[in-house]
C-alpha cells in the first residue's frame, strides 16, 4: 500500500458539502510500466434528503473527485449528476416510483449546415428548449449517439432521452459483432447521464429483416444478446429489443403505426390489446415474435404521425394524405394524439417527428428550426396525459 494514496469524493449542494467519502487506494501503475492487472472498487455516499430529478424538476448535484497522495492533489475532476430511479412494473413506466407519461417527439439529429454536426453547443440548446416548449417532456433520439452536449442540456433542462443504436444495413456474423462492440462503447460513454431513461439497441429489424422470413436463428439470439449485454452494462434502465416489431425479450413494448385516421388509431391499438400476437397494424410485421409475451412490459407506440402539408413550398414527402393547410394539420395532430390518450393502457407516445429531414418534411419544425405552428398551439395539443 502506498502511504497516504486516497481517492475523496464530495458531493455539493448549492455550493454546500452534503455528503463525502474518502478510501484508500493501491497504485496499480507507474511511470514504468501498465501491465500491473487493474482493481476495481466502489465508493458509496449517502446524499440525505435527496432531491429528486425529473424533467419537471431537472435538480443536480455537483460532484468532486479528487486522487490524493498525503496533502498533496495528485489529480482532480468536477462533474455532477441527478438523484433519480426509472423502472417498469405491471405495464407502467415509473419515474421516481411514480407512475409516469412519457411524451416523446422522434429526433433524427439533422442539421442544414453539417448533416449529423450542429453548428453550436447553444443550438443544441436550443433544440431541447424548442421540444420542452412543444409539450414533450422527452425525445427518442433516432438512429443517432448524439454529441454529448446534447445529454448534458437534458439533464440540465430536464428532458428524458431514449438512446437508440444507429442500425446495421443487414444481418452478417462481421456486422453483429461491430453492432455489439460499438453498443457497449455508447452505452458504456453515456450511462451516468440522468435524462437517458432507455436503451434501444436495434430499430424496425434493421440489420436483422432476415426475421419476417424466421429463417435466420442467430438474428433472434442477436436480439437477444444485445438485450441481455445492454442490463449486464446498466441494470437501472429498460431496454427495448427491437422498436416497432419482432421484439423478443423486452421491457417496453413498443408500436410503429402511421395511419392518419385518429379512429383507425385506436381501434388498431385495441386490437392488438386484446391479442398481442395479432397482426393490427399496417405494416404487417408482428409486434412480438412467435414464444414472446407483453407479460409485465409497459406498451408504448413509439412512432405515429408524421403528417405533412401540402404547400407550395414543400417539396418532399410525409406518411399517408397531405394536409391541405396547417389548420387541418393541427386538427389532425390533436386527433391523433386524443386516439392515443383514449387507450389507458398505452403508457405513452412518440411523434414524429421534431424537424424536416432532408426529403422528409413531416417535422414540426423546419429543418433551420422554424415551427409550422405557434408553439403554444402544438403544447395544447401534446403536454396532454392520461
Amino acid at each position: 500500500m502506498e502511504e497516504g494514496l486516497t481517492f475523496e469524493a464530495t458531493v455539493l449542494d448549492a455550493g454546500k458539502v452534503v455528503a463525502t467519502a474518502v478510501v484508500p487506494l493501491q497504485e496499480q501503475f507507474d511511470r514504468w510500466s501498465d501491465i500491473t492487472p487493474r482493481e476495481t472498487g466502489t465508493v458509496s455516499l449517502a446524499v440525505p434528503n435527496a432531491r429528486l430529478w425529473s424533467p419537471e424538476d431537472p435538480y443536480l448535484y455537483d460532484l468532486v473527485l479528487c486522487l490524493r497522495r498525503g496533502d498533496e492533489t495528485v489529480d482532480e475532476v468536477k462533474t455532477y449528476f441527478g438523484m433519480r430511479k426509472v423502472h417498469v412494473a405491471d405495464g407502467q413506466f415509473f419515474l421516481n416510483n411514480r407512475r409516469y407519461y412519457q411524451r416523446l417527439v422522434l429526433d433524427q439529429g439533422y442539421w442544414a449546415e453539417g448533416l449529423y454536426t450542429a453548428p453550436s453547443a447553444e443550438s443544441i440548446r436550443r433544440d431541447v428548449e424548442l421540444i420542452k416548449a412543444m409539450g414533450f417532456n422527452g425525445v427518442r433520439k433516432h438512429q443517432k449517439i448524439e454529441d454529448p452536449y446534447f445529454y448534458y442540456y437534458c439533464d440540465k433542462l430536464g428532458l428524458l432521452v431514449w438512446s437508440e443504436m444507429p442500425a446495421a444495413y443487414e444481418f452478417s456474423e462481421e456486422g453483429a459483432r461491430s453492432v455489439m462492440y460499438e453498443w457497449q462503447a455508447a452505452v458504456r460513454r453515456d450511462r451516468n447521464h440522468p435524462c437517458i431513461v432507455a436503451w434501444v439497441p436495434l430499430n424496425e429489424s434493421w440489420g436483422v429483416d432476415v426475421l419476417n422470413e424466421r429463417t435466420c436463428p442467430r438474428a433472434e439470439a442477436h436480439l437477444m444478446a444485445l438485450y441481455y449485454a445492454t442490463h449486464a452494462l446498466d441494470g437501472t434502465r429498460p431496454v427495448i429489443s427491437n422498436d416497432g416489431w419482432h421484439q423478443v425479450r423486452t421491457d417496453i413494448v413498443t408500436i410503429h403505426e402511421y395511419t392518419q385516421d385518429a379512429d383507425d388509431l385506436a381501434a388498431r391499438l385495441r386490437r392488438f390489446l386484446e391479442d398481442s400476437h395479432y397482426v393490427a397494424f399496417s405494416h404487417d410485421r408482428p409486434v412480438l415474435l412467435p414464444g414472446y409475451e407483453v407479460d409485465g412490459a409497459a406498451i408504448l407506440l413509439t412512432e405515429f404521425g408524421g403528417t405533412k402539408v401540402e404547400a407550395p413550398e414543400v417539396d418532399g414527402w410525409g406518411y399517408g394524405q397531405a394536409a391541405k393547410d396547417y389548420e387541418e394539420m393541427a386538427q389532425r395532430l390533436r386527433a391523433l394524439v386524443d386516439a392515443v390518450l383514449s387507450v389507458p393502457r398505452i403508457q405513452g407516445f412518440c411523434y414524429t417527428q421534431l424537424t424536416d429531414v432532408q426529403q422528409e418534411v413531416n417535422g414540426l419544425l423546419t429543418i433551420d428550426r422554424r415551427p409550422k405552428l405557434p408553439l403554444d398551439l402544438l403544447r395544447s395539443i401534446f403536454a396532454r396525459w392520461v
